[in-house]
Order: C-alpha cells, then sequence, then structure tokens
C-alpha cells in the first residue's frame, strides 16, 4: 500500500514537472520576442 502510494506521488510530480517545462519554454520565447531579440516566425 505505502508503495502504491510513494509511486503515485513519484508519478504525479514527474508529470506536473513536464508539463511546467512547456509553460517555461513559452515563457522564453516571449520575452525574446517581445524585446525584438528574435522575430516571430511567419509565412
Amino acid at each position: 500500500m505505502e508503495l502504491a502510494l510513494v509511486v503515485a506521488v513519484v508519478v504525479i510530480a514527474l508529470t506536473f514537472d513536464y508539463t511546467n517545462g512547456f509553460h517555461d519554454a513559452a515563457n522564453a520565447i516571449a520575452t525574446s520576442v517581445s524585446t525584438r531579440a528574435l522575430t516571430p516566425a511567419s509565412r
């Protein structure tokens, strides 16, 4: 029972870290674009 709880907590933590990485990447690109260091790709 305890092992299942530990595994569940670890899986939830890893899932949170993975999705948080998407937000961090978006914020990094948004900062670069807003300061005009990079231009958004337009086609």
